[in-house]
């Protein structure tokens, strides 16, 4: 009884829909502005560290698919690295949560200049579904500056190649910061006790 409805769905195959089509211009145009613009600001790629805050684990998904081979980050000059000592960009998914208030700060410190923060998902921009847990101190921008927000619930890895994108070019244009201009807060460790 079961033998037979094995062999049958062995043979048939999987009953997923296909990968969605990525445009092979699109692609190669990303490629190209985010190759210059990474170039023209670090002289190099970006390296980004992946920061979970205690999310769902739906923006992680999302970002796994980013290395995958429909997107396929290193062909982009984009790869994640282990540390943030490394890094030029922390990927921050999930709410602040008071457990990780400090971790952040120091992954923080710990990452060169220049660095940003990108804050991935409705989670990291206000705290999402988890907002009024006493666990939560809200979004991202409660504890780090935050430099970009990539909304959705979770955005789609193309979306988020398109904003780290737009983050690299934004902040190439900003090397010419007019005088009188304040400088970004850096984050402060604050006593749990």
């Amino acid at each position: 009884m079961l033998l037979p409805r094995l062999v049958r769905d062995l043979l048939r195959g999987p009953q997923t829909d296909p990968a969605p089509p990525v445009p092979e211009i699109t692609v190669s145009a990303l490629i190209e502005r985010l190759d210059a613009a990474a170039r023209a600001r670090l002289g190099r790629s970006l390296a980004i560290r992946h920061v979970g805050s205690g999310s769902c684990n739906g923006c992680e998904l999302e970002i796994n698919g980013l290395s995958g081979v429909v997107y396929d980050l290193e062909r982009l000059g984009l790869r994640f690295v282990a540390s943030p000592r490394h890094a030029d960009v922390l990927l921050v998914t999930g709410p602040a949560c008071r457990n990780m208030t400090e971790a952040m700060q120091r992954a923080w410190h710990c990452a060169p200049e220049p660095r940003w923060v990108v804050a991935v998902g409705d989670c990291a921009l206000d705290g999402g579904v988890f907002r009024d847990s006493y666990a939560v101190e809200g979004g991202v921008g409660q504890v780090l500056p935050v430099d970009l927000v990539i909304p959705g619930c979770p955005p789609s890895p193309g979306l988020m190649l398109e904003g780290l994108l737009a983050l690299v070019e934004a902040q190439r244009d900003e090397d010419e910061v007019p005088a009188g201009m304040p400088p970004r807060a850096e984050p402060g460790f604050r006593n749990q006790g």
